[in-house]
C-alpha cells in the first residue's frame, strides 16, 4: 500500500543500514518521519531497590540515538525524539502531522509487545494503518525450518536444522536520501544527555574498551576488528579472554540496541572468508550469531515463562532471597577474587566477559542458591549489552530451569580462574588490595598464612572481605 506521509519508529534497531523498517516505509510513503520515544518506564526503580537502566546503559543508548539523529541528518532528514509512552503519543504525534501509517520493528518479549498492541489498537482506532517487521535476528522467522512453536528446546537440534535448511537474507541498503517534510516537522533540539541527567563518567583505565553507542561507533569496532587488526581469524582461541580490548568483537553493545544488525556483521564475515581467511574461528562467530537468534526465538515461543521463577521447565522454588548476600555478590565483595574482579568491572564498565558471566552468575545461583532472577535484573541494569532474550535465556539456563540437557552448569570458581587467568592478572587489575599477592595465590588469599598477609599490609575482613563460602571444596 502506499502512503503519503509515514512515520517511521525506531526501537531497537538504532541503524540506517540494513533497517527493513526504514526500508519499506521509504518505499511506500512520499515522506517519512522518523521518531524515537525515550519512554520513561525505562528508568523506574525495579522492586530491588536499583534503576532498570543503569546510567552506563542509559549512556550508551542516548549516545546511540543521537548519532542515529546525525544518520538521518545527513541523509536529509532528522529524528524526532519525543518523550512518554509510545502507544499514547506516537498515535497523537502521526495525527497530528497528517500521516498515514506507522513503521516499526517487532519485538518478541511481554513489554515490549504489549506497547506494539495498545499501539496498533489506538492507531486503528483513528484510521492510522500501522506495519511491522521482524528483523532483529541473523534468520528471518519465516525462514526457520520449523514453526516457532515447534522450536527444539536444545539448541544444537536448533542450529543444525538452520544451518542446513534455512539461508540468511540479504541486508538492506543505507537509503540516498530520506524526503523529510521539513515545512510541516519541527525538530526541536533537545540536550537530551542533560534532560535525562546523564552523569559525566570518569575515564577508564587502559586495558579497558571505552563503548561509544551508535552505528557509527559499532561500524568502527567491525571495521577495526575484521580488517585493521585482522582478528577474526583467531577469535575461537581468544574468545575466552577477561582482560584487554580486543580478547572477544565486543559487538554485543551495538547489536543490542540494534546499532548493527546480525546481518551486517554475517555478510561481512563471509566477505572476509573470501578475501582474507576462513577457518574455524570466522564460523564461531557466526555460532554465537546464532545462539543470538535462538534465544530470541526460546522467548517467542515461551512468552512470559522466561521471566519466571521456574522457568521454561517448570521447577519448584527452592532459592534464597537474602538481600545482604546479593548485595556482595553485586558490589563485588564477595571475598572470591575470580568472582569480584568480574562484578567491579561490571560495575565500572557496563560489560563483562562472557567467561566472567558465566562464572558470577554460577556463583550467585549455585554457591550462594540466590533467587536467578535476582542476578538476570542485576544484568539488565547494569549491562551496556542488555538483550533482553540473551540475558535472561542465559541466566535460565545457568538456574538449570532453560534450555539445557545438562541438570546443572555449576562452575568450580577456582578451576576456573586455573584455566583463564592462571597469572592473576585480571584479578589483579581490578582488585588493587590485592595487587601485591603474586601469582595464582591472588585467587586464594584465604591459604596464604598470616604473617604473609601482614606484610603485604592485606587484612582478611577489612582490607578485603572474608569469603562468602568454603573455598577449599574448589581446591
Amino acid at each position: 500500500m502506499k502512503y503519503g506521509r509515514s512515520v517511521v519508529w525506531f526501537r531497537n534497531d538504532l541503524r540506517v543500514r540494513d533497517n527493513e523498517t526504514l526500508t519499506r516505509a521509504l518505499a511506500q510513503s512520499k515522506e517519512v518521519i522518523p521518531v524515537f520515544c525515550i519512554d520513561p518506564r525505562s528508568f523506574a526503580t525495579t522492586n530491588l531497590g536499583f534503576p532498570k537502566m543503569g546510567e552506563l546503559r542509559k549512556k550508551f543508548l542516548l549516545e546511540s540515538i543521537l548519532n542515529l539523529k546525525e544518520s538521518l541528518q545527513n541523509l536529509n532528514a532528522d529524528l524526532i525524539i519525543l518523550t512518554g509512552h509510545p502507544e499514547e503519543i506516537l498515535t497523537s504525534f502521526t495525527e497530528q502531522h497528517g500521516a498515514q501509517a506507522i513503521f516499526f520493528s517487532e519485538e518478541v518479549t511481554a513489554e515490549e509487545v504489549k506497547i506494539e498492541h495498545q499501539l496498533e489498537k489506538k492507531a486503528w482506532s483513528k484510521g492510522i494503518a500501522t506495519e511491522s517487521f521482524w528483523q532483529s535476528t541473523l534468520y528471518h522467522i519465516d525462514d526457520l525450518p520449523m514453526p516457532v512453536s515447534q522450536l527444539p528446546e536444545v539448541f544444537t537440534q536448533f542450529r543444525k536444522s538452520v544451518e542446513k535448511l534455512s539461508s540468511i537474507r540479504r541486508a538492506e541498503d543505507i537509503p540516498k536520501t530520506i524526503n523529510f517534510p521539513r515545512k510541516d516537522v519541527k525538530a526541536t533540539e533537545v540536550d537530551i544527555q542533560k534532560e535525562y541527567g546523564l552523569e559525566k563518567f570518569p575515564s577508564l583505565p587502559n586495558k579497558v574498551m571505552k563503548f561509544d553507542g551508535g552505528e557509527c561507533s559499532g561500524m568502527e569496532r567491525l571495521g577495526s576488528y575484521f580488517w585493521k587488526q585482522d582478528l577474526l581469524k583467531i577469535y575461537k582461541e581468544t574468545r575466552n579472554g577477561l582482560l584487554g580490548l580486543d580478547y572477544s568483537s565486543k559487538f554485543s553493545p551495538w547489536l543490542a540496541l540494534g546499532c548493527i544488525s546480525p546481518r551486517s556483521i554475517f555478510w561481512e564475515v563471509k566477505r572476509y572468508e573470501k578475501e582474507r581467511k576462513k577457518n574455524q574461528s570466522t564460523y564461531w562467530l557466526v555460532f554465537e550469531l546464532i545462539w543470538r537468534d535462538y534465544f530470541r526465538f526460546i522467548c517467542k515461543k515461551h512468552g512470559n515463562k522466561v521471566f519466571q521463577i521456574e522457568g521454561i521447565k517448570n521447577q519448584g522454588d527452592s532459592w534464597r532471597r537474602d538481600s545482604a548476600d546479593f548485595q556482595r555478590w553485586c558490589e563485588g565483595k564477595t571475598g572470591v577474587p575470580f568472582v569480584d574482579a568480574n562484578m567491579r568491572e561490571l560495575n565500572t564498565t557496563g560489560f563483562m566477559s562472557n567467561r566472567g558471566r558465566q562464572n558470577v552468575a554460577s556463583f550467585l545461583v549455585n554457591d550462594l542458591n540466590i533467587d536467578w532472577t535476582w542476578g538476570a535484573s542485576y544484568f539488565e541494569s547494569k549491562l551496556i549489552d542488555y538483550d533482553v532474550c540473551s540475558n535472561w535465556g542465559n541466566w535460565m539456563y545457568v538456574g538449570g530451569v532453560g534450555n539445557d540437557p545438562r541438570e546443572n552448569r555449576y562452575f568450580n570458581i577456582i578451576r576456573q580462574a586455573r584455566n583463564y587467568d592462571r597469572n592473576g592478572d585480571f584479578v589483579r587489575f581490578w582488585i588493587p588490595e590485592l595487587a601485591s599477592i603474586e601469582g595464582f595465590d591472588i585467587h586464594q588469599p584465604q591459604e596464604l598464612p598470616a604473617n604473609i598477609l601482614r606484610s603485604k599490609r592485606i587484612e582478611l575482613g577489612k582490607t578485603y572481605p572474608e569469603a562468602m563460602v568454603e573455598m577449599e571444596k574448589w581446591m
